[in-house]
């Protein structure tokens, strides 16, 4: 007969659904059961890691106040970290010029707050992308995002005092504090970098370079260099 069956297959299909929807929901309860017990077993490990790296965070953004040296003609490292690079470059910002280099290399474990390297007027800020190579390459600055910040000394003609922040594997993001035109005094706080990173100085060729390779400098504090 026309239809025949057709509401006995319609219950069986409710039936079978209905099974599956309460199969469904008993599995979804064993699970939420067995990740909640996961989850509270496991939940003091998360708090210990969450705590560590709360720590890592007041550690690594620390912010001390440097005790800035005040004689005439000095310019102070903008940054903490080992001085690894002293050399003579063309600085293509300032149309090829050739500039004295001190490179710092800043590790995951030192302050990463820079500061003005002398007392002036902001320049110029210049953000460039690029790439996140690891910045202990010394050659970091051709090709790792960065930021060129050229103070104009107070007192001194001859060109700017500049310096290049440069991003790293770790340290993606870079952030200035000040802008074209700021007046800065020596050792004012001026950017972060956030985690590892590099920062270059350029300085007139007649800088008289005071670091050795190797030195250990502090931003504000370490004079880099004199000029008479």
């Amino acid at each position: 007969m026309k239809h025949a069956g057709k509401a006995s297959r319609a219950a069986i299909r409710l039936i079978y659904w209905a099974l599956v929807g309460l199969l469904v929901t008993m599995f979804a309860g064993v699970l939420a059961k067995l990740l909640g017990e996961f989850l509270v077993g496991i939940a003091g490990g998360l708090i210990g890691l969450w705590a560590v790296f709360a720590v890592f965070c007041l550690y690594f953004f620390r912010d001390p106040e440097p005790e800035v040296p005040t004689a005439p003609g000095l310019v102070v490292s903008p940054a903490h970290g080992k001085v690894d690079v002293i050399d003579e470059v063309s600085v293509p910002e300032l149309a090829g010029e050739r500039r004295r280099r001190v490179s710092i290399f800043l590790s995951v474990f030192d302050v990463h707050v820079q500061r003005a390297p002398v007392a002036g007027r902001v320049a110029r800020v210049q953000h460039t992308p690029g790439k996140f190579l690891n910045a202990m390459r010394t050659d970091s600055a051709q090709f790792n995002e960065n930021v060129l910040i050229a103070f104009e000394p107070t007192g001194r003609t001859g060109g700017p005092i500049v310096i290049r922040l440069i991003a790293g594997l770790i340290a993606r993001r870079i952030i200035p504090w000040i802008d074209v035109g700021d007046g800065v005094a020596r050792g004012e706080r001026i950017s972060l970098i956030q985690f590892g990173s590099r920062c270059d100085v350029y300085l007139p060729l007649d800088a008289v370079v005071r670091v050795a390779l190797g030195d250990r400098v502090r931003g504000g504090v370490s004079v880099l260099a004199t000029w008479s």
